[in-house]
């Protein structure tokens, strides 16, 4: 029988409500905390706790930022991400090379259940990875939900919902996020 994390990383239906995954949850809020507690002076570099998490070489992630587990984000060289980032990695949310996340952006791996007994009591979701291709630019306070692939080299607009995938050097805008019209 599986655990509810083989089941998370098998991208199958699990309760997040479980003993193991809280513990994981709980290691990575203690390197969250310690990274956004940092001297600003500090700040070009990853709290020791989360770089072990995140096993990131040369990424810059500025404080305030938050993770589910850390365990399950890949970054590439030279990423960015601005002040309150948030990433809820059930799955894999992989980062490539000189990505830049603007202020506020929220990546979201999960899908709830739709019925309410098995989302609020059972807490069953599944998990759906996202891939941002290398040097795209999140504008600020985008959301990325579940299942996205974001091609190399594309813009999403800031304040954008992104709920498809979108194509390699794509400018999208809005909510929900839409290719912006070559004439504006």
């Amino acid at each position: 029988m599986k655990t509810e994390r083989q089941k998370m990383e098998a991208g199958e239906w699990y309760t997040c409500l479980d003993d193991e995954l809280e513990a994981l949850r709980v290691t990575a809020r203690a390197a969250v905390h310690e990274h956004n507690h940092l001297a600003p002076e500090k700040r070009k570099t990853l709290g020791p706790k989360l770089a072990q998490l995140l096993q990131a070489e040369s990424a810059i992630i500025e404080a305030p930022f938050h993770c589910a587990y850390g365990i399950n984000i890949r970054l590439g060289r030279d990423v960015f991400l601005n002040a309150g980032c948030t990433i809820l990695d059930c799955a894999t949310v992989t980062i490539e090379d000189q990505c830049q996340l603007g202020p506020g952006v929220q990546i979201y791996c999960a899908e709830h259940h739709k019925d309410p007994i098995k989302r609020s009591v059972e807490g069953l979701e599944i998990a759906r990875p996202v891939h941002l291709g290398r040097r795209t630019w999140i504008g600020g306070g985008a959301i990325i939900l579940a299942g996205v692939t974001i091609g190399e080299g594309a813009v999403i607009g800031a304040g954008s919902v992104v709920t498809k995938d979108v194509a390699a050097g794509q400018v999208v805008v809005g909510n929900p996020a839409r290719p912006l019209d070559d004439k504006q």
